[in-house]
């Protein structure tokens, strides 16, 4: 009987064997899966040591099985992230089956210590798949440090994400308590303002930025002793003078006695450093930049497009293209500033000065000349190429371009023009390290005495350090200090 039972045992064994399907994965490089994001955003502010999971959706939307060869992270068995797939723990895997219109689930755990100050305020990893060849990656973004984090959540033509930070009406204002972490754009909207208060920092992530839309405004309230600070996120060293972090601050046309106003800032390592643009209205109030430094930046320092400007006790240096680039026409008076220009990432071509009278409206994609007016008191302009000015005006009998330099100090071959009012030409204005980014004079620069006091009142009393100019004002953003050598 037992030898029996067993005969059919086995008979039953050999067929549930025989019968079972046999799965065929499809190698087609043709075939991959489908991921339910391809950005993971650990957006909950951490207050203690932090762990927060997301969960990501694997779907196999073809006809045929899968198998994905490979998933891991990035940074490997260092990462801050694990994850978990199919119920299996780790930060690799590799044949992993997805059957066909199936899915799976992966879980996705990062642990983070935001009260950690060497943290970066970003801690990022990718998650990567490979599947038959195809490479499909998830990016891993969460908070390293506590701060007041501007995530964009919402897009603009498909291309910005943005959010918005002032809305119509409001008056925002961003304090020093606060460090504030930008990722993707943060927007004031029209009849919106954001007020920056004395000693606030604003970090902006990669690509990240600032923008006033139409008729809004930002009013930057930086002190000497208390600057506000614009730079990217990356707290390493590596990274201190690094330009291209992130995108720029960028000012749209502005309403009536509520144009934009940057005092006593640092904005460095951007794209570009302060856009100001007239691009869907008519401009009705002019902008102010004043005792602000503006350098390190793979594109320009200042873009004005049909703009009224006025710019005092201010730097712009090391810009990779053009240090200020005005165009469209528009208004300009620039007062004491120090423009200085020995870019060495990267082969420079273009003048660090550029004034243009062509606009180019970008609602019917034609160009237009309009009234150009610009003068400079009291300024250094200069750089490493032997010509830094050049224009480009469409002329026209009733149309008015006007431009002067007084009392400056200038790198241009255009020096016998009456352009020019008691400058000095294509002499080093001796800057203490252009490559420390220390523009302060020298012991021997020309640019000491060359101002003229009717350009030094009021506020200009004072340079950017505070220092009286008295009654013999010298060129740029700095005052020279004398300083008597002790005799031996």
């Amino acid at each position: 009987m037992r030898k029996y039972l067993a005969i059919i045992s086995l008979a039953i064994i050999a067929t549930m064997v025989s019968c079972k399907k046999e799965f065929k994965f499809s190698t087609s490089s043709a075939l991959n899966i489908t991921l339910s994001s391809d950005t993971i955003t650990f957006d909950t502010v951490f207050t203690s040591i932090g762990s927060s999971t997301r969960t990501l959706m694997i779907y196999n939307k073809t006809d045929e099985n899968l198998k994905i060869n490979s998933i891991r992270l990035g940074q490997g068995s260092s990462s801050p992230y694990s994850i978990n797939v199919d119920g299996r723990s780790g930060t690799a895997f590799s044949d992993m089956e997805v059957y066909a219109d199936d899915s799976l689930y992966v879980f996705i755990k990062v642990t983070i210590d935001p009260t950690d100050g060497n943290n970066p305020f970003f801690v990022e990893d990718r998650l990567i798949f490979n599947t038959n060849g195809n490479e499909s990656v998830v990016h891993l973004t969460a908070f390293g440090q506590n701060a007041k984090y501007i995530i964009g959540d919402k897009r603009f033509n498909d291309y910005y994400k943005y959010k918005v930070i002032a809305d119509s009406l409001a008056e925002v204002h961003w304090t020093a308590d606060t460090t504030y972490v930008v990722y993707g754009v943060a927007l004031i909207n029209s009849y919106g303002t954001l007020v920056v208060e004395p000693g606030t920092h604003v970090h902006f992530h990669n690509g990240s930025g600032l923008w006033s839309w139409s008729e809004g405004q930002l009013i930057v309230n930086g002190t000497r002793e208390n600057p506000v600070v614009f730079q990217g996120d990356r707290l390493e060293a590596f990274y201190r003078d690094e330009p291209g972090q992130w995108d720029r601050i960028w000012l749209m046309e502005a309403r009536e006695n509520h144009g934009h106003s940057i005092s006593h800032a640092i904005i460095r390592n951007g794209f570009i450093g302060v856009q100001l643009e007239r691009f869907l209205k008519d401009n009705l109030a002019p902008a102010f930049i004043e005792n602000t430094i503006i350098e390190n930046h793979t594109g320009m320092g200042i873009y004005a497009n049909c703009y009224s400007l006025g710019a005092s006790n201010f730097v712009v240096a090391n810009c990779g293209n053009v240090g200020v680039y005005l165009t469209g026409g528009g208004s300009y008076l620039f007062r004491h500033g120090t423009v200085a220009n020995f870019w060495n990432n990267s082969a420079r071509n273009t003048p660090t000065l550029y004034f243009s009278n062509i606009y180019n409206d970008p609602n019917d994609g034609n160009a237009y000349a309009y009234p150009f007016e610009f003068e400079m008191d009291n300024s250094i302009m200069y750089g490493s190429l032997e010509n830094e000015f050049l224009t480009e005006f469409y002329s026209a009998p009733d149309l008015d371009t006007t431009y002067v330099f007084n009392n400056c100090l200038l790198r241009t071959k255009r020096r016998h023009e009456d352009i020019f009012k008691s400058c000095k030409f294509n002499e080093d204005p001796k800057l203490t390290s252009y490559h420390s980014f220390d523009y302060h004079l020298d012991t021997l620069s020309p640019a000491i005495g060359l101002g003229d006091p009717f350009y030094t009142s009021g506020n200009l009393q004072f340079d950017l350090d505070g220092v009286d100019r008295c009654n013999t004002p010298d060129a740029g953003a700095y005052q020279y200090i004398y300083v008597p050598q002790e005799r031996q």
